[in-house]
């Protein structure tokens, strides 16, 4: 049996696809030959995989996904007997990862409140036309088998928006390494407030995302200036305009309240250093930032439109709010500064994580597999 992945820009380290390789690699010992389609291929990764790298030249995102999309089907179309599963909107795969969500869905998110001018642009960006096309033709393709949703609320978009099946659309979520993301982190919280220069005594919010529009960061902001010092909201992740979240932060009193400690590396003395996780964003197909602050034991305020809010909301592990209702995330979060809120929904959380281990999650993949990849034997992929 053979096994195809097609990643434009694979991170054998990084987020999801630390999970994705572990169940590649648990087929690997089940005798499945694994090929990586690529753009590029990390050293010193696993060699039982067998890098396949497509580089085609482009100048801006538009011809980069376009020109990738045509080289990896062409490349896959040499494969014989071989199951594709894509990260990427091609229609030449068997399986379709949706861990971005729906593009569609994601899009008119954007346009909800946007002003003319901004949804005009949008409408006429040829980036987010080509999406929205190789998303459509995707899910149409005949030869799609399966979608991998990360949350029920992908599901429940593919199901509506395109009209695939739900015995199509599997959902599996991330997995968190409860080795990286526990409850023990907290003991560096003390170290970690004083090196930001943070009370002892305030209630801590930590918000990890970077792209702040998307993610919340104003509407966070906002919320934080609801409620009564010393309160803190600690934002970590990457922007192109840092500064005009820092201008709004003094505009709305509450500088002093905030820290921006930017991209890091590792995340995890924050969530130490933290008593609770507010995420108010615009579209998350789940967020592994949630993960991990529920794998930490932090309640959690988040949006209607992270799906990793599901899990939250099962558990009674925190709030879930309209991402765009600044009255109820301040609610939550000023329920949170109550010491035994927090330690009720702390403990829910780490009940819902409890089952998202990554060899739960490794194992659910390979099921997968192993259930479609005679489909495509017999099929006599090539």
């Amino acid at each position: 049996m053979r096994l195809a992945i097609v990643r434009q820009r694979y991170t054998p380290y990084g987020g999801a696809e630390r999970f994705v390789e572990r169940a590649l690699l648990a087929l690997a010992a089940r005798g499945v030959e694994l090929t990586l389609v690529t753009r590029r291929w990390p050293g010193g990764s696993d060699p039982r995989i067998a890098p396949l790298v497509v580089d085609p030249p482009y100048v801006g995102r538009t011809l980069r996904d376009a020109g990738f999309a045509r080289a990896a089907c062409a490349a896959v179309a040499r494969l014989r007997d071989t199951l594709v599963q894509s990260h990427e909107r091609i229609a030449c795969c068997d399986i379709y990862r949706a861990g971005d969500g729906v593009h569609a869905v994601w899009v008119d998110e954007r346009q909800r409140h946007a002003s003319w001018a901004a949804r005009l642009a949008l409408a006429a960006s040829p980036y987010h036309r080509h999406v929205l096309a190789a998303e459509r033709r995707m899910f149409a393709s005949p030869r799609l088998q399966a979608v991998i949703c990360i949350s029920r609320m992908v599901q429940d978009e593919i199901h509506e928006r395109f009209g695939l099946p739900r015995e199509r659309l599997p959902i599996i979520y991330n997995a968190i390494d409860p080795a990286s993301f526990h409850p023990g982190l907290a003991l560096t919280r003390a170290a970690t407030r004083r090196q930001h220069g943070i009370p002892d005594e305030a209630c801590v919010y930590l918000l990890v995302g970077s792209e702040y529009a998307r993610k919340g960061v104003r509407r966070a902001l906002e919320a934080l200036a609801r409620v009564p010092a010393p309160a803190h909201l600690v934002v970590v992740g990457r922007d192109r305009h840092p500064a005009r979240y820092r201008a709004l932060a003094h505009r709305l009193g509450v500088a002093s309240r905030v820290t921006f400690a930017g991209p890091q590396g590792d995340p995890r003395p924050f969530y130490g250093a933290a008593d609770a996780f507010v995420l108010p964003t615009l579209y998350d197909a789940l967020s592994n930032a949630v993960l991990e602050a529920l794998a930490c034991g932090l309640p959690v305020v988040t949006s209607d439109r992270c799906g990793a809010g599901e899990l939250v909301r099962d558990h009674a592990a925190g709030f879930v709010v309209g991402a765009r209702d600044i009255d109820a995330i301040a609610a939550g979060m000023h329920a949170l500064l109550d010491a035994a809120t927090r330690a009720r929904m702390a403990a829910q959380a780490r009940v819902a994580m409890a089952p998202l281990t990554p060899e739960a999650m490794a194992a659910r993949l390979v099921a997968l597999y192993e259930r479609l990849l005679p489909t495509a034997s017999r099929a006599g992929r090539g």
